[in-house]
């Protein structure tokens, strides 16, 4: 029997808005509105858009943008739920993110899970700018030049010995959503799935995705 695996998205999946979008909306820096519809229209990639985004912000604000982040974010209902859902199944949990650290790992501390499993991008406060790093990038499979790239995360769990299931919601999880078993969308994943005829399930909070995947255990 296949075991299962879980890949799942941050931003707008785990908590309940894009923080990288909601951080570009607050402190409005000149020119990031456009590098959001270059992205989202495939003009650039999501490695040069995310990049380019917070370039526009100097390092010296740091911790004004996290504390922004922390104070916004909410985390999806039913989170806790679904991990221990997961611990109780013995399906392993893996967080992947386009999410940039210094944001998402002080918000998913108070979650039991694996530091070891959760994949998101880096970040350099060193210089006059703002620095993405790219810890995981895209491996030979892989030439959309994703930053952190879900599909190469994804390979990593072949399909022969794992059912590999996706939630996810927007452009980032768009190319993983069709190495996937079993697919959890919502927003523009919805909508990009309907387009390539890829099945899913749609969700509003972690509870829906929690009972069905109740149903498909009890039917094995």
């Amino acid at each position: 029997m296949k075991r299962p695996v879980i890949f799942c998205d941050f931003d707008g999946t785990i908590t309940e808005s894009d923080n990288i979008v909601a951080i570009m909306k607050h402190f409005d820096p000149p020119g990031w509105e456009p590098l959001v519809e270059q992205v989202v229209t495939n003009k650039i990639s999501i490695r040069e858009g995310v990049g380019r985004m917070f370039e526009l912000l100097p390092s010296s604000s740091k911790e004004e943008v996290a504390q922004f982040v922390f104070g916004t974010a909410n985390i999806r209902p039913g989170f806790p739920e679904l991990l221990q859902f997961c611990r109780e199944r013995d399906i392993e949990f893996l967080v992947t993110s386009g999410g940039i650290d210094f944001f998402l790992l002080p918000l998913l501390a108070p979650f039991p899970i694996d530091p070891g499993r959760i994949y998101c991008n880096a970040s350099d406060f060193s210089g006059e700018r703002i620095r993405i790093v790219w810890p995981h990038r895209c491996d030979e499979h892989c030439a959309n030049d994703c930053g952190m790239c879900k599909t190469t995360i994804i390979r990593r769990y072949p399909q022969t010995d794992y059912f590999r299931i996706l939630i996810g919601d927007s452009v980032t999880d768009f190319a993983g959503a069709q190495l996937a078993d079993l697919v959890f969308a919502r927003s523009h994943l919805i909508a990009k799935c309907e387009q390539l005829g890829l099945p899913f399930v749609p969700f509003e909070t972690f509870l829906d995705v929690v009972r069905h995947l109740q149903t498909i255990q009890e039917r094995v």
